[in-house]
């Protein structure tokens, strides 16, 4: 986005006039615009207050582009390719739809009943800040909503009932909750200058892009035009993969040749085996679980390809085939658990059925829990990332975040802000406090509520939900800082259900429930603030910000709610692939994931699965090997500082690279990487100009076009029962069904040979 982020790029809104009349009431203090250079190069230092803000548009536009996301979101992200649409699509899709409403809509005031109060359906030209907050709207929507997987889990995987309202009161405090803990920290981390939020003047730069004027150059297109070719271009293609022609997703030569052969179905399959020559010719392949490749910078590619190839194509198969943790006795690649013969772990053998927790007795007399060792190397991976963020972070950075601390300290205690801070007091009422404290006691006593109360269904006890925010609370400033200053979020999952998981054992919806009020809170927080500087930067009133950010997340909860008990009450079989129709999308990858999650941290715990008593003790030596790694990166960084190229090796990264397998598979990964690479290393370097105007509109088109063709196939066809053509292609598999068997002699699963 560096092409944007030009000085002589104007909003649309402001003349050059205004801005230097700006710049003369501010006076002197124009010098001091920010301490950070890209802030300073990004963000103008200018501000309009005469704008309306939260307006009738706002209001309509935001609400709809919430509610659209969120049920989209939540509708793919049952199906075997997920698709994850970002906001920037509702950005790109509103701005003409804001100027029509303008155009259209009358000026004259409506007088709001038994009130004195009136407003306007069109109070003058749609303006960026109005923009903005229907952009921060489709941002709750587009979010996802975390504890829907908890939902799931209980009525698709353990089959249990389910209480409605208390699954609508767990989707909305864990969502709320984190305000709370925002408005605790927003004067660090969002008034201090030094608290920048890098990936925050990324959307500055495509607002003001967004809001040039725009002639269309000879011979080409405007951007709105570029986007309404690119997404009937998408729209109509999908009907190929998202139903004539399922196959398209995953394509395995490899498999197709060797037929009968169960390592090169292992080595060639894209969805459940190493991917080697796989790929996908469909979108939704490409951008459904790592985001769209065309929005992320070749050096971050790289580093997670780096990973991806490491732990695919060098640890799993030297485990495999050297037989460690019995691997021969499971698939190569996948995330479910067994037993040690090697068949599915049957959970219902250990699971009291009155308590819903582990029956000791029966686990000592049936089997230790297995993993295959992909899947366990995962979780080791994800110890490593959480050190290696922190050993990272304290190396590369710890200097340049202490001294902006430091500063910010200075900067609250001395009442001093930049030019932006300044503008914002003197225009603008900040969010009283008692909003903010409001919530959070509201929110955690409806979470006690939720957890002790309908029956103790979610088996958390109200020191849980304590002991969950007391962590929240604990972890929200310092990683908010390393996230404000270096756009690194190291996740508390891990922490979580480790810490649940020994303290309160055995307890599947204890475990999954105090996860997601400890780490989602504070993702939440972060999230919240995010947003909030983003506001700052665009001179969003404070309380206008808060209102929409509220409401926003009140709705998107709601709908991903509704979406989710909807689907998992009509869809027959749902998150069952051996007992859905061919040809049916509804295979629930992400669930699956987290189910099985359930299973190790919740019902075993990681006392019987990562100590003595389990079968992966060595895991915990990631921890010390992802604290280390960057150690070395580091120091070759300071001996050779002419080499630039050494501080791209990002060990987190590198670490993380694989965190989204499972649900994300090779095929899924390798598609990424081929996409990502040509855009973001060939069409950058050789047609930069081009890259610059069209990148990001084009991802949004391609998102927004499978979207509304896959809603379209559902409700005009799937959900009658109407699926594609009988023949080979209509299989959304990649036709490599070997690629789950085992290679142990005598393990017996069906549909593999016994070897």
């Amino acid at each position: 986005m560096g092409s944007y982020a030009d000085d002589d790029i104007v909003p649309q809104a402001m003349s050059p006039e205004k801005i230097q009349n700006d710049i003369k009431v501010i006076g002197d203090e124009e010098v001091n615009d920010s301490p950070i250079e890209q802030v300073r190069l990004t963000v103008p230092i200018t501000d309009d207050p005469s704008q309306p803000a939260l307006t009738f548009r706002t209001w309509f536009l935001g609400i709809v582009s919430c509610v659209i996301l969120s049920f989209l979101n939540k509708f793919f992200g049952f199906r075997q390719n997920q698709l994850s649409i970002g906001s920037i699509s509702a950005q790109i899709i509103v701005l003409p739809l804001g100027k029509l409403m303008a155009a259209t809509l009358p000026s004259k005031p409506i007088r709001v009943p038994f009130t004195k109060r009136s407003f306007s359906l069109n109070p003058g030209p749609f303006n960026l800040k109005e923009h903005v907050l229907i952009t921060i709207f489709a941002n709750c929507g587009a979010g996802g909503v975390y504890a829907v997987y908890i939902i799931t889990i209980v009525k698709a995987f353990y089959k249990r009932a389910l209480n409605p309202v208390a699954a609508m009161l767990l989707a909305q405090t864990t969502q709320l909750l984190g305000y709370g803990w925002a408005g605790l920290f927003r004067k660090y981390l969002v008034d201090s200058p030094y608290m920048w939020w890098p990936a925050n003047l990324v959307q500055v730069s495509l607002f003001r892009a967004l809001h040039e004027k725009e002639k269309r150059p000879r011979g080409g297109l405007t951007r709105l035009q570029f986007f309404s070719v690119v997404f009937a271009s998408s729209f109509a293609y999908y009907v190929l993969p998202g139903y004539l022609f399922p196959t398209l997703s995953a394509l395995s030569f490899v498999c197709w040749i060797w037929k009968y052969s169960i390592t090169a179905h292992q080595i060639g399959a894209g969805l459940n085996g190493l991917g080697v020559g796989s790929f996908g010719l469909d979108w939704s392949t490409v951008a459904g679980f790592l985001g769209s490749p065309l929005a992320t910078p070749l050096f971050a590619i790289i580093n997670v390809l780096i990973g991806f190839i490491l732990v695919l194509y060098v640890l799993v198969p030297v485990a495999y085939w050297t037989n460690s943790y019995e691997a021969k006795r499971f698939p190569i690649f996948t995330s479910h658990t067994f037993d040690y013969s090697g068949q599915p772990y049957n959970i219902s053998r250990i699971l009291n059925k009155e308590n819903f927790d582990l029956d000791q007795a029966s686990y000592n007399s049936y089997s230790k829990l297995y993993l295959a060792p992909f899947f366990a190397f995962m979780y080791g991976l994800s110890f490593a990332t959480l050190t290696a963020t922190m050993s990272h972070v304290a190396l590369f950075d710890g200097k340049d975040i202490w001294l902006m601390w430091r500063r910010t300290q200075s900067a609250v205690r001395d009442k001093f802000g930049d030019v932006h801070t300044r503008i914002m007091k003197k225009n603008y009422e900040t969010v009283p406090q008692w909003w903010f404290h409001a919530i959070l006691i509201s929110t955690v006593a409806l979470s006690i509520f939720a957890c002790e109360g309908f029956n103790k269904q979610l088996q958390l006890p109200w020191w849980g939900i304590l002991l969950s925010c007391a962590i929240a609370l604990f972890f929200t400033l310092p990683i908010g800082i390393i996230q404000a200053t270096t756009n690194q979020q190291p996740g508390l999952n891990v922490i979580t259900e480790l810490i649940i998981g020994y303290l309160y054992p055995g307890k599947p919806l204890a475990n999954v429930a105090f996860k997601t009020y400890g780490y989602i809170s504070m993702s939440q927080a972060l999230s919240f603030l995010a947003d909030f500087k983003l506001g700052h930067y665009m001179k969003i009133p404070p309380k206008s910000m808060f209102i929409v950010q509220l409401v926003g997340t009140i709705v998107a909860s709601a709908v991903y709610f509704g979406t989710a008990w909807w689907l998992l009450t009509t869809v027959e079989y749902i998150c069952d692939p051996s007992s859905l129709p061919q040809g049916s999308p509804w295979t629930c990858p992400g669930d699956d994931v987290f189910y099985s999650a359930s299973i190790i941290w919740g019902v075993v715990g990681p006392g019987k699965m990562f100590t003595k008593e389990g079968v992966y003790p060595a895991m915990n030596w990631f921890f010390l090997i992802g604290l280390l790694a960057p150690v070395p990166v580091w120091f070759l960084s300071r001996k050779f500082p002419e080499k630039k190229w050494i501080k791209l090796i990002h060990m987190p990264i590198i670490f993380g690279g694989t965190g989204s397998m499972p649900p994300a598979r090779a095929v899924h990964y390798l598609s990424w990487g081929a996409v990502g690479i040509f855009f973001n290393y060939y069409v950058y370097r050789r047609f930069k100009g081009w890259w610059a105007r069209h990148t990001y509109i084009l991802s949004a088109a391609l998102d927004a076009g499978v979207a509304f063709m896959g809603v379209f196939l559902y409700f005009a066809l799937q959900s009658h029962d109407i699926f594609g053509p009988e023949w080979w292609g209509l299989d959304s598999t990649d036709h490599c069904p070997l690629a789950k068997c085992p290679t142990a002699p005598g393990i017996d699963i069906e549909g593999c040979p016994v070897l």
